[in-house]
């Protein structure tokens, strides 16, 4: 996971560039960096997040920085932005997403003589892979667009040249990627910021402008948008953001994350039954499907756990379990007073690999006095892997192939039946889950409802990790 911010400014961008990244703490906590381009030329700091956050370790930083364009990263992979010397000229780049066929691509440029020089855990960078594939090109837009169809995965970049900020979305618009214009009073010279996440602009004095389409690429500069490389017609976003990944008041293809995790919420209750004293969210994944399940079926929303701090992050993106567990363990405080002998209904966004929730949100409860633990997950069982992005990595860490290996025992066939929550063997498999996190009840959200509280047509969103295709 990971998220980007650039920005061009008239003055100095170093203030905006450094909260703009910040607003992208949620999507990454392993690495960040900043980047600018000014009357020294370029010049980038690296971080790695793994014991700050991202404010104290770029505060001082960002205060000896200047210049009128500047990039940043937040992610859980490549150390980045990279400062990149080509045939093009020196220019800045970062980029989020994943490249599943890596290795190949490697292999192909290492036998074409290139190099590489930036590794991270091991392997090649990933951004610097990016830029390899992209300095083949003609000219740097030609380089983008080749290099977005030579990857399997999903990339979105920004790239910072001494011209301006050129910013390419996927090809198949799996993830986001927006533009802001800067709409502050007294700006006679309005700047302009592309960002993973749109939420990143009203506190900085921009206001969304438009959401770049599949595999489109625009340039940034202080003269305003323009378009290098029009949108793809096919298109497919990533559900997940709106269910999980995304920053709750941003807005993706138009539809407000907030209002979606209500709608949610709501799907969730009206296919309910179940008695309980109140509803609650875990922090704070699932708040905003809560409080939608709580508008519907008139319940009281209560808060039985409480984040400690937002500085304890997600427990979802570090990539290793110890890491993962440690989080989960820490960020949650009981709330005694409000849990004991309450039936309640506990709304998540998801269950991934279901070991959190059992030992460090659902065992708080249960010690604490809980009566009934009624489980509502806001989207389908994950089956798959995400392909697209590093979130689930493999198959065995699923929640759901525990429980139909348990099912099946060593003659594991097809599951396609477990896609399907009509038959028998999908009913084995939630059972199975429910006992393994020791719940109540559990009931998932069918895929109809979750893509009708996204609001988008099926055809145009990614549901890879529910389908397998």
């Amino acid at each position: 996971m990971g998220g980007i911010f650039g920005v061009v400014a008239e003055g100095n961008c170093a203030k905006a560039l450094f909260y703009g990244t910040d607003y992208h703490s949620h999507l990454g906590t392993e690495n960040a960096g900043l980047a600018v381009y000014g009357e020294d030329g370029f010049s980038h700091v690296i971080h790695s997040l793994s014991q700050a956050q991202f404010k104290s370790r770029f505060v001082e930083d960002y205060k000896g920085m200047a210049g009128r364009m500047g990039i940043g990263a937040i992610n859980d992979d490549s150390p980045q932005p990279l400062i990149i010397r080509s045939k093009f000229g020196t220019y800045a780049i970062a980029a989020t997403g994943q490249i599943t066929n890596s290795d190949e691509l490697t292999r192909n440029l290492l036998r074409e003589g290139a190099s590489f020089s930036e590794m991270a855990d091991g392997g090649v960078n990933s951004v610097e892979l990016v830029a390899k594939l992209i300095n083949r090109g003609d000219n740097i837009v030609d380089g983008i667009v080749r290099m977005q169809q030579a990857v399997e995965g999903s990339i979105c970049l920004l790239l910072m040249t001494r011209e301006g900020i050129y910013a390419a979305r996927d090809r198949y618009g799996r993830f986001p990627l927006v533009i802001g214009k800067e709409v502050r009073e007294g700006v006679t010279h309005p700047g302009y910021a592309a960002a993973s996440e749109s939420s990143s602009f009203p506190n900085l004095g921009y206001e969304l402008t438009r959401s770049l389409g599949p595999g489109e690429i625009v340039r940034l500069d202080t003269e305003g948008i323009h378009q290098e490389c029009p949108p793809g017609e096919e298109k497919h976003v990533c559900a997940f953001l709106w269910i999980y990944t995304g920053d709750p008041a941003s807005i993706y293809e138009g539809i407000s994350v907030e209002n979606a995790r209500e709608r949610c919420g709501r799907a969730l209750a009206r296919g309910d039954c179940v008695e309980a004293d109140f509803v609650t969210g875990v922090p704070d994944s699932g708040v905003g499907h809560a409080i939608g399940y709580a508008i519907q079926s008139g319940l009281p929303y209560r808060r039985p756990l409480v984040k400690y701090t937002p500085g304890y992050g997600r427990s979802y993106t570090p990539p290793s379990q110890d890491i993962r567990d440690l989080v989960a363990t820490m960020k949650l405080n009981a709330v005694r007073d409000v849990i004991l002998g309450s039936r309640m209904v506990v709304c998540d966004d998801s269950i991934v690999r279901g070991t959190q929730l059992k030992n460090y949100t659902i065992r708080k409860l249960w010690d604490n006095g809980a009566k009934e633990i009624h489980v509502r997950p806001a989207c389908p069982p994950l089956m798959f892997p995400c392909r697209y992005a590093s979130s689930t990595r493999t198959t065995a860490e699923l929640a759901s192939h525990r429980a139909i290996r348990a099912v099946e025992g060593e003659k594991m066939g097809p599951i396609d039946e477990y896609l399907n929550h009509g038959t028998e063997r999908y009913r084995r498999m939630i059972e199975w889950i429910r006992k393994d996190i020791n719940v109540t009840s559990l009931q998932y959200i069918h895929i109809e409802e979750m893509i009708e509280a996204i609001g988008l047509p099926e055809e145009q969103l990614c549901l890879y990790c529910w389908r397998g295709r």
